[in-house]
């Protein structure tokens, strides 16, 4: 089932302003996520996964429509925060925490380091297919 656009605001009301996250940029993306993700080690999971795809995406966009609006220059690359200054102010955070060394880009948005949880702990370990002619049913090792 592929997820609607009303069902992702739902899940995730952080997107609902359309003047930054339009709902062609919902379509872009979910329609990407379907395309990347597998569907067969997801199972059940798949429109999640997607979902969450989509916000990662959508977060990291949300810089470049801000920097066109204001004839900035989209396309900056940043990485995760690690301390910001306001005034008197100032706090740190220590992202390593949460980031996985493996996980690369995905470790830029919360929604990624979610996705890449879900995609690590669903895809682990060998996929069985059967071949055209049904399992393997010749002498094993240790037999």
């Amino acid at each position: 089932m592929a997820v609607s656009y009303a069902d992702f605001i739902a899940a995730f009301p952080e997107f609902a302003n359309p003047a930054v996250f339009p709902e062609s940029q919902f379509n872009f993306w979910s329609a990407e996520g379907y395309a990347q993700l597998n569907a067969k080690r997801l199972g059940g999971r798949l429109d999640l996964a997607v979902m969450l795809f989509t916000a990662h995406n959508l977060a990291l966009s949300a810089p470049n429509v801000r920097a066109g609006a204001t004839g900035g220059a989209p396309g900056a690359i940043r990485g995760p925060a690690t301390s910001e200054t306001v005034g008197p102010a100032s706090a740190s955070y220590d992202a390593g925490r949460v980031a996985d060394e493996r996980a690369g880009e995905w470790n830029l948005t919360q929604y990624g380091v979610r996705l890449w949880r879900l995609i690590k702990g669903r895809c682990l370990g060998p996929v069985y297919a059967p071949g055209p002619r049904g399992p393997y049913t010749g002498p094993r090792y240790g037999r």
